[in-house]
């Protein structure tokens, strides 16, 4: 006989059992959608700066720490699409809603009133 304790119950809502993992891959994915959003105005407003207004001393580094941001979003966010089961199109428009400015925030809103809809989290 075992000596662990019985692993408990999900929830459940409307009849479906709520995975415990859910609400803290929504937490992951809200927390890199607004990462990368900031990160993407970011590079948006060093784009503008340097070829709009032609400023010439700007970090390099910016597009490398939106760059790392958006990939470890696409990993949290393809992690949440598996465990809320995404439609295909759902997910790779959730995905690429990092790439356009502003566009991660209102995405992350919507999946997140979506999920929370869904899944009593």
């Amino acid at each position: 006989m075992s000596t662990a304790e019985p692993r408990p119950a999900a929830r459940t809502t409307g009849g479906r059992p709520t995975d415990r993992r859910i609400e803290p891959a929504l937490l992951r994915y809200r927390v890199l959608a607004y990462a990368t959003g900031v990160w993407l105005l970011v590079l948006t407003a060093e784009m503008v700066a340097k070829y709009i207004f032609g400023v010439e001393n700007l970090p390099g580094w910016i597009a490398i720490v939106h760059g790392w941001v958006y990939f470890a979003y696409l990993i949290v966010t393809l992690d949440l699409a598996v465990k809320v089961r995404w439609p295909v199109g759902r997910t790779i428009g959730t995905l690429l809603a990092g790439t356009v400015p502003f566009l991660s925030f209102v995405i992350e809103h919507r999946r997140t009133q979506q999920v929370k809809r869904d899944f009593a989290v």
